[in-house]
């Protein structure tokens, strides 16, 4: 059995850790491993500084949310469209 320790991580799994790493899920073994993909891989660090700049012009936004009684409101007029459509 070997206990060797894996620094490298594929290009899919760099771009999952910095999802998790936008929303602060990411353990600190993944974000150093995220890192040194970062320092040899051209295209996961234009994907991060892309999310990185979308995350920041979201919460730059102000973008208000429906409360759960406008969803709910909206659901039922949706389901009632669909049924009559039908």
């Amino acid at each position: 059995m070997s206990t060797k320790i894996k620094l490298t991580i594929p290009c899919d799994e760099a771009n999952h850790v910095c999802d998790k790493t936008q929303y602060k899920e990411a353990s600190l073994w993944e974000m150093i491993k995220l890192n040194i993909h970062l320092i040899y891989c051209r295209a996961c660090r234009k994907y991060t500084k892309n999310n990185t700049s979308l995350t920041n012009k979201l919460k730059e936004s102000q973008v208000a949310c429906l409360d759960k009684d406008c969803k709910e409101a909206m659901k039922k007029d949706f389901d009632k469209a669909l049924i009559e459509h039908k």
